[in-house]
Parts: structure tokens; C-alpha cells; sequence
């Protein structure tokens, strides 16, 4: 029988992958680690400068034409907001909307007004569904994010009537990555459970793990952020338990770890 750890410290013993970019994991590593668990900062993306910068300079140069402007991400509000204040204040006549709770808080901390977002769900999908995201014909929106995002934003919101165009701030690539140390994880069975916040870093960690570890690497629960990333998952193979947080953020994520926990401790 599992010893039930302390009720304070209720992931004592676990030992949790988090694969978030270096400069967002310490969030949700200090949480674990507060829980009595152990943190191992594995960043799986890393958040590097646009290819094409001078394109997203002369987006930015235009910006007083837009009625409203998206944030997809924190990195879309710190990368590309912080190029829009560096050329000057955001146009007054602009509106501006976040997809998720972390992104609105950065823009209200930035300086940004009355933001618009989702107050339930933090997706695209939650964003979509608000009152004035349904009326937006003849309206140009731009959205801010990474290279290579979703398009289920942009590609709704023109079928609404909206002119759509996107301000890619960064992109996101592979770490240089310590691939030796992860198969060494996986080979003395060191991980119990990955964090994974996105498709892109999973895929990143299935080809850091190589042919050796990938057949352990399948093996190991995960907890994720959204069905999205459970579904990429199921995709590369993965085939034991994934837990999907309830919500987009590093307290949601921690309750979807000590679920897991909880539930190990019923067996």
C-alpha cells in the first residue's frame, strides 16, 4: 500500500517534468515544489525573435487602422505589446482582448484598458463566444501571437466579416536541448509525471527523447493544459493516463498533478 503523504504537502515523493520555456517554469516548479514535490525544469520550447521583424515594425506602424487588437498568449502580450509602447501609447479608438487570464492581467499591467476576456473558459473558442466578437463585419482586427498559431481565430472571425491580419512577435523553437540527460531520466525511471502547456513542446520533448527513449518516454503519465494537447499526445503515441487541467495556468495545472496524485493513492 502507497504511504498517503502529509495533507500539505500532497505531491511528496512525486517527481514532475515540467517542460514550460525556461522563463515561464519557475512558476509552476515553485508550486510543486511548495506541494512537497520535486521539480525537474526540462523547457521544451524555446521563445526566440520573429524571422521577420521589420514586417511586424511596419504591422505596428498601422496600428492606429484597427478597431480591436487580440493577444493570444503572455508572450504575445510581453513580446509584441512592449514593441507597440517602445513606437508610442496604444491608439485610443483601439479595443484590446486576451485569450486567457495571464495575458489579460499582463495587459492590465502593461497599462492596457477595459480588456476584453473570456471570464469562464481561456480559449479561442471561449473568446469567439463573447458579445463582441459576434458582430465584427467590416471591423479589422489584428492578432498578436506566434508564428505558426492556431487559425481557428483569424479564419472565424473573417467568416464573420472582420478584415484579419496577424502580428507574429515570436516563434517558437527547439531548445538546444539536453537530450542526453533526458534519456537518462527516462532510463532510471526518474520521472513519474510530464506538465506539458503545449502541442509544440510535447512534439519537441517525443523528438528530444529519440528512438532510445522514446519507448519510456510513452510510458510516463502526463497532465496537460487543454484536450487540444491530450489529443497531440494520443497522436505521438503516448499511451498511459493524461490528465487535462481544468483550465490555461500554473494553479490549474498544479490541482490536475495532485488529482493524478490523489487518484495513484486510491489504487
Amino acid at each position: 500500500m502507497r504511504e498517503r503523504p502529509a495533507a500539505d504537502q500532497p505531491l511528496r515523493g512525486v517527481r514532475v517534468l515540467v517542460t514550460r520555456p525556461a522563463q515561464q517554469a519557475e512558476g509552476l516548479a515553485r508550486l510543486i515544489e511548495q506541494a512537497g514535490g520535486a521539480a525537474i525544469r526540462l523547457p521544451t520550447i524555446e521563445i526566440a525573435e520573429p524571422r521577420d521583424g521589420a514586417a511586424l515594425a511596419r504591422l505596428i506602424e498601422r496600428l492606429d487602422e484597427f478597431d480591436l487588437a487580440i493577444f493570444i498568449s503572455p508572450n504575445a502580450v510581453r513580446l509584441g505589446l512592449a514593441r507597440v509602447l517602445a513606437r508610442g501609447p496604444l491608439p485610443e479608438r483601439l479595443e484590446v482582448a486576451a485569450v486567457g487570464r495571464a495575458s489579460a492581467a499582463e495587459l492590465r499591467r502593461l497599462g492596457a484598458r477595459d480588456v476584453l476576456a473570456p471570464a469562464e473558459r481561456f480559449d479561442s473558442e471561449a473568446l469567439l463566444a463573447l458579445p463582441r466578437l459576434r458582430h465584427v463585419a467590416g471591423q479589422s482586427i489584428v492578432i498578436f501571437r506566434g508564428a505558426g498559431g492556431r487559425e481557428l481565430l483569424g479564419r472565424t472571425l473573417t467568416a464573420r466579416g472582420a478584415r484579419v491580419e496577424y502580428a507574429e512577435c515570436y516563434r517558437r523553437a527547439c531548445p538546444q536541448s539536453d537530450g542526453a540527460r533526458l534519456g537518462r531520466l527516462l532510463e532510471r525511471g526518474e520521472i513519474d509525471v510530464i506538465s506539458a502547456t503545449s502541442a509544440d513542446g510535447l512534439r519537441n520533448l517525443h523528438e528530444m527523447a529519440g528512438g532510445a527513449g522514446r519507448p519510456q518516454l510513452v510510458q510516463v503519465p502526463l497532465v496537460v493544459v487543454s484536450e487540444r494537447v491530450a489529443a497531440a499526445a494520443r497522436e505521438l503515441g503516448f499511451r498511459a493516463e493524461i490528465g487535462v487541467a481544468r483550465r490555461a495556468g500554473d494553479t490549474a495545472m498544479l490541482e490536475a498533478i495532485k488529482a493524478w496524485r490523489a487518484a495513484q493513492n486510491s489504487l
